[in-house]
């Protein structure tokens, strides 16, 4: 069987620079219809939340839209949902069974990569029902993307900023969305003749999507991430490259000020610390840690 990490371990750069780019609420507004119309309906019907539907509905929009976990991987963003909900005395008056789903933290913990795939070879291998559970969960979310999200268009500036970036820099999609979809999506909207490697969830975290590809390959201040969710920036911090943020809320303005701002000063070598570190200052206000219920 072969790795699906390979693409990423034989990556060769061709340009001097190398960008990394998230998808989901970075390049597409994708992200409110995907969480709102598909995830969170899930969550509430294959997790039997019904009778807490309210309450699921709101944890679930902090956790993967409003908040620091922003764009993190389905999985551990299920177990903090989870987590969120158990502790809100609402809830509790409710008598409502929040899972603890341990099985679904021993995968997290398991250090492989946080895809369908791999809770399908545990499935095989326990006949866990947690598992089992979770397996129908993710794969009704992924029907409910493929059927519901389309023409779903990039943000303004998208498309200039890979066309000025193409002929400079190796980019590559760095995201924790299963890869089909991703390819889909941009393929869709012909975008995807502009990066070298579509990498999703199945490839590892995006901090190993980054440490394969670019790390050692590239000077660290030749290469870039752009996201909008703090593991985007973890992602790059880890790697010591330098951020991008698109910020949420504010991504026409954010993509306005990398076309004809920051490209710029990322090859002319003027993306310096302090010009970073203005752009993430100024991110870091977009999402807080606390949810609205506990301020």
């Amino acid at each position: 069987m072969s790795d699906p990490r390979e693409p990423l371990v034989n990556f060769e750069p061709q340009h001097e620079f190398f960008v990394g780019i998230d998808s989901d609420g970075c390049i597409f507004d994708s992200m409110e219809i995907k969480h709102k119309e598909c995830f969170i309906p899930n969550i509430i019907k294959h997790w039997n939340l019904q009778c807490v539907s309210k309450y699921a509905r709101q944890v679930a929009e902090f956790v993967n839209l409003y908040s620091k976990d922003r764009g993190v991987n389905r999985w551990p963003a299920l177990i903090k949902v989870f987590d969120l909900l158990s502790e809100r005395t609402e809830v509790q008056a409710r008598g409502a069974n929040i899972p603890e789903a341990k099985p679904i933290r021993d995968f997290i913990a398991s250090g492989v990569p946080l895809d369908n795939k791999n809770i399908q070879a545990l499935i095989d291998k326990t006949g866990d029902p947690v598992l089992q559970q979770a397996m129908a969960w993710s794969n009704a979310v992924n029907a409910s993307i493929a059927d519901l999200v389309e023409n779903v268009p990039t943000f303004p500036c998208v498309r200039e900023s890979l066309t000025r970036l193409q002929t400079k820099a190796d980019l590559l999609v760095v995201s924790q969305t299963p890869t089909e979809a991703l390819v889909r999506e941009w393929q869709e909207h012909a975008i995807d003749k502009y990066v070298r490697l579509i990498c999703g969830q199945e490839m590892g975290t995006k901090t190993e999507h980054l440490e394969l590809a670019a790390k050692g390959h590239y000077a660290p201040d030749k290469i870039l991430m752009i996201g909008d969710a703090p593991g985007d920036l973890k992602a790059a911090r880890a790697n010591q490259a330098r951020f991008y943020p698109i910020n949420p809320g504010n991504e026409e303005a954010s993509w306005q000020r990398f076309h004809d701002e920051a490209i710029d000063k990322f090859l002319s070598g003027e993306y310096d610390d302090r010009y970073e570190k203005t752009l993430v200052d100024e991110f870091q206000t977009y999402l807080p840690e606390l949810p609205p219920w506990k301020r």
